[in-house]
């Protein structure tokens, strides 16, 4: 069950523009500790801004944790690495053995959390990794993506999730854990933001994220927006969406539209029974989005890592903030309505009808291809 604390201040924060500089700062204040957890870590510009910012914290004398995931850092260089631990910076790689294609689930299950928490007072939460908004596949700048900074009764539970974590790899690793623990405080009420942590793992909390969203459209009277950048539904989420419309519930999406993966395309299977439902369709195409974030009825928001796919919902590591704040949710939800003036187009039925029956052909066999690696993947591992 998700749990709600009253007392926070929620920060939206739009693209790296607006995230990085906030976390510089706040790197750059600590005076204790600094958990930083993230998928990817570009060795670019901004990653080598935030490295600084690390290691000058762990000069004098903030114990800073650095967890990366094996596979979005795979090609992270190993003498950057090494300059990041003499300069301090404890550092740990999540599942460091990849092969993808055995289709193991251990080895499919990834680190996709992007979270930093500094002093048990201030956290990040979102999508954005650490990796230049202007560093996009395909040369398609800039990326669109989301964040938020939190402030609040919610820290000690983010913390905690960071630390039980942090243990846990150092304990596989056989490495020493830090027994330190930052000065006993009460946690701060700092605003009147209701808000919930809300994070997918392997053991307690394997489907909250995707309960949380469900939970929501199946309470919704106005509206659902979405704007998800790897969009492949399971059939309860379907099955919410299509309900929400039949009762008069207006449901937009807003995806991806430049493809970067080939396994993306069986997002268009779900197209005609979508647009057949007065479900209405979205493809940003002015650049990359990379958002994972929802508004519904106008309160209800969260942003996070989650995509709405089978590999998030099923085998990664998540984490979203999901906000019951009136302001907060217009503020989010504003943004999705510019992206989709500026830069995305809309999918017509009669103009999917017509025009494109080669990749509705494509997009069918290739959801197929995804079903079947997912199931296969969350076979149990044959030892």
């Amino acid at each position: 069950m998700i749990h709600f604390a009253d007392a926070n201040h929620i920060e939206l924060l739009r693209n790296g523009a607006e995230y990085f500089p906030a976390l510089e700062a706040a790197i750059n204040a600590a005076r204790h500790e600094i958990y930083l957890e993230t998928y990817i870590y570009e060795t670019d510009a901004t990653g080598l801004r935030i490295g600084e910012a690390l290691k000058r914290a762990a000069g004098r004398g903030v114990h800073v944790y650095v967890l990366l995931d094996g596979f979005g850092c795979k090609d992270m260089p190993a003498a950057y690495v090494k300059e990041l631990q003499q300069a301090g910076v404890n550092l740990m790689v999540y599942r460091p053995k990849i092969s993808p294609w055995t289709l193991k689930r251990s080895r499919l299950r990834r680190l996709h959390r992007k979270l930093v928490v500094v002093d048990g007072k201030e956290a990040f939460v979102g999508g954005i990794n650490i990796i230049d908004d202007f560093n996009v596949p395909n040369h398609d700048p800039p990326r669109i993506d989301y964040a938020v900074r939190i402030e609040g009764e919610l820290l000690p539970q983010i913390r905690t999730s960071a630390r039980k974590l942090w243990r846990r790899i150092a304990w596989s690793h056989l490495r020493r854990v830090d027994a330190r623990t930052l000065p006993e405080t009460e946690p701060a009420k700092t605003g009147n933001m209701k808000a919930a942590f809300v994070v997918r793992d392997n053991l307690f909390h394997r489907r909250d994220i995707e309960q949380s969203y469900l939970a929501a459209i199946n309470h919704a009277k106005t509206e659902v927006l979405i704007a998800n950048a790897y969009f492949i539904p399971g059939l309860n989420f379907r099955k919410a969406l299509i309900a929400a419309a039949r009762r008069g519930v207006r449901v937009r999406l807003l995806l991806q539209g430049k493809k970067e993966y080939f396994l993306m395309f069986a997002t268009h299977y779900f197209y005609s029974d979508f647009l057949a439902e007065g479900i209405q369709v979205y493809e940003y195409r002015k650049s990359f989005m990379h958002s994972k974030v929802a508004v519904i009825d106008h309160e209800w928001a969260t942003v996070g890592s989650s995509n709405i796919d089978a590999f998030s919902l099923l085998l990664a590591r998540e984490a979203n903030i999901v906000v019951l704040n009136k302001p907060f949710a217009e503020q989010l939800a504003s943004d999705i309505e510019r992206s989709i003036v500026d830069g995305a187009h809309e999918i017509l039925t009669q103009d999917w009808k017509r025009g494109n029956y080669l990749k509705r052909t494509l997009s069918a066999l290739v959801y197929f291809v995804v079903r079947m690696v997912t199931g296969l993947a969350v076979q149990p591992d044959k030892h």
